[in-house]
This record gives structure tokens, C-alpha cells and sequence, in this order.
């Protein structure tokens, strides 16, 4: 089962970075991690008391692929001026 959260948490995790990067800019690293770990657990697909659940049991895991995806984040090349 977990295996199944944890790829949801990967992909969540991208797109929380991204619009707490949008949202907030740029600074303010601890306010957009809050963000992001907000919007991985609201969107998973599970009732509230086992997001809760798997919020205490993933915190660490959910706080790496946060890292993971800021870093990969900020080493993608910038298409905007391309």
C-alpha cells in the first residue's frame, strides 16, 4: 500500500512545489514548504483520519521528495527565455 502513496506523493509533491513557488515566489522556504505539504495531503485520495495517518508515518518521506523537487526545480533549465 505504501509503495502505491508514495508515487502519489512524488507526483503530488512536484506540482505543490511549483504552485508554492508561484504562489509565494521566491524566499520564504519554510511558509512554501508548509504550502506544499498542505496541498500533497489534501489532494491524496484518502479520507481525512488516513491522510492524518499517513501524514505522521511519511512526514520525513514527504519533507525529502519536497527537497528533491525544489532541487529539480531549480536545476531545470528556464524555457521561458529560450
Amino acid at each position: 500500500m505504501f509503495k502505491n502513496v508514495k508515487i502519489q506523493i512524488k507526483e503530488l509533491a512536484k506540482k505543490a512545489v511549483k504552485i508554492a513557488e508561484t504562489q509565494l515566489g521566491s524566499g520564504q522556504g519554510q511558509a512554501k514548504k508548509k504550502l506544499a505539504i498542505d496541498y500533497i495531503l489534501k489532494n491524496l485520495p484518502f479520507p481525512t483520519f488516513v491522510k492524518n495517518i499517513i501524514s505522521i508515518l511519511l512526514s520525513s518521506f514527504i519533507d525529502d521528495v519536497i527537497e528533491i523537487s525544489v532541487q529539480y526545480m531549480q536545476n531545470m533549465p528556464n524555457k521561458e527565455g529560450e
